[in-house]
């Protein structure tokens, strides 16, 4: 998990200490965690269902063991499903900001009870009473403890979480408007989202903070500020009546992968109102940008561990006799180190197999490698054509920086001839609404090796776009099988 501390990065003289430590704003947060390593409110408390309901079968079992000969069997089948459903309509899996540990408890407690009652007066009439006291006896005590255990540990994770930034959403605001202020107020009352900065083009115009959040610079600014790797949401506050200038915000921050929702500035106060107390659960008016599938996200992330780990072992004999061959074959380390754009543009470092010589090395591709290329070495040669110095890469995806399947990483500041490869294709920051990939669309379909023409800049970002509409289970299955056919009989490609 990668962590920046939030300092100002603003252009212009330097400010005194204590000024920088004002621009961090009233929400200031001690470290700022990717977007990648957040976690998702939603997601969380599925996590936590998901334990309770396992932890109410074992107690469930338990019982049964412990109940007497005469207890009736069907509490035992029922109840489970009524506790977990009753803790989720008395809303013990909400875990608020302000909500004390005794008060998460009694929510919890009432939530069973309400769950047991239900639960006895279905049941009832056809089980007797000596027969559901003794199952309710023997059932309820034990997963009422279970539960509490559970949910106090529940209690203390989401509140570390918090501290850690790894639970509050990140957003930063385009606009210093009424709705902006009102958006911060909210913010600052409910504690449930941090708003990191103003950002507005008439900026010599805007006040210096909204409610203390500052006005870190125009739009140019946002698009190429540090933090935004870290920012969960963009919302565009502009006043409803400026049709022209929102058209002009959208065109100019479709360029990023972020999420842009829209928040107009003079809609009616209800809507309002019921959009910014949305804020930091779900879109607003969601116009561009990266939208979290929550299931497919797990079943992506569950795909990468369990194959990543099983190739990772496999991979491991051969991966220990590359690194033997690149020692012997020139001087140097047998690993190599590149910092690419990884998810939401988080700047990640990746391994690789040295091909090149050491001296020769290029961290930032400045130069791709060409045919017959001097810099390469002749074992390099090798593993490069076949892909072999990417088997370190599996280390990153096990991480969590990258993924088995996606859009392959291009290094920071990679070149196509004298121009920045991300300024040729507009979409080009597009390709990182996803987790970067060992292998990908593109590379089974053609495009794999340098791009050194815009024309092949412009194919693989149409090929990694293409991917993430339509990333599945399956079709990241069909993408690994077809890899390895694709390598062997791919005798074109420059590597």
């Amino acid at each position: 998990m990668q962590r920046v501390l939030l300092e100002p990065a603003l252009t212009g003289p330097a400010q005194a200490p204590k000024r920088a430590a004002d621009r961090r704003g009233p929400f200031r947060p001690r470290r700022l965690v990717s977007t990648r390593a957040r976690l998702r409110g939603p997601l969380v408390a599925h996590m936590f269902q998901a334990g309770d309901v396992v932890a109410v079968l074992a107690a469930d079992l338990a019982a049964r063991a412990l109940a007497p000969p005469q207890a009736a069997q069907a509490p035992f089948f029922a109840a489970p499903l009524a506790l977990v459903a009753g803790l989720a309509l008395f809303r013990a899996y909400g875990f608020g900001r302000r909500e004390s540990l005794p008060i998460h408890l009694g929510r919890l407690a009432v939530g069973a009870c309400v769950a047991a009652a239900v639960t006895a007066l279905a049941l009832y009439p056809f089980v007797g009473r000596a027969g559901f006291q003794a199952a309710l006896a023997a059932w309820f005590p034990i997963s009422l403890a279970a539960l509490a255990g559970l949910h106090c540990v529940w209690w203390f994770c989401v509140r570390r979480w918090r501290e850690d930034g790894r639970l509050t959403p990140n957003i930063v605001v385009v606009g210093a408007t009424g709705a902006a202020a009102r958006l911060i107020a909210a913010g600052l009352k409910r504690r449930e989202v941090n708003i990191l900065g103003v950002f507005d083009d008439r900026a010599a115009r805007a006040p210096g903070q909204v409610h203390g959040v500052p006005v870190l610079g125009d739009t140019e600014a946002l698009v190429g500020h540090r933090i935004m790797p870290y920012v969960d949401r963009i919302v565009i506050t502009v006043p409803s009546r400026a049709r022209t200038r929102v058209g002009q915000l959208i065109e100019r921050l479709a360029v990023l992968p972020n999420e842009i929702a829209l928040l107009l500035d003079g809609q009616d106060p209800a809507y309002e109102a019921a959009a910014i107390s949305r804020v930091a659960d779900v879109p607003l008016a969601r116009i561009c940008g990266h939208s979290t599938n929550d299931v497919r996200a797990v079943v992506k992330r569950t795909q990468d561990l369990a194959l990543g780990a099983l190739a990772l072992a496999l991979a491991a004999p051969v991966m220990a006799l590359i690194a033997l061959a690149v020692r012997l074959d020139s001087p140097g380390p047998a690993m190599f180190r590149q910092r690419r754009h990884g998810f939401n543009n988080e700047e990640i470092v990746v391994w690789k197999f040295r091909s090149m010589r050491v001296e020769t090395a290029d961290a930032t591709a400045s130069r791709q490698v060409c045919v017959g290329d001097d810099r390469v070495t002749r074992v390099g040669r090798f593993i490069r054509r076949t892909s072999l110095d990417e088997l370190p890469q599996l280390i990153n995806v096990l991480t969590g920086e990258m993924s088995l399947v996606g859009p392959r990483p291009h290094a920071v500041g990679m070149r196509t001839g004298d121009v920045q490869s991300a300024k040729l294709v507009a979409e080009y920051a597009h390709r990182h609404r996803m987790k970067p990939g060992l292998t990908g669309w593109a590379a089974i379909n053609g495009s794999r090796g340098p791009v050194d023409t815009p024309e092949l800049v412009r194919r693989r970002v149409a090929l990694d776009i293409e991917y993430i509409e339509r990333q599945s289970f399956w079709l990241d299955l069909y993408i690994m099988a077809m890899t390895l056919p694709c390598l062997v009989g791919d005798r074109q490609a420059v590597r």
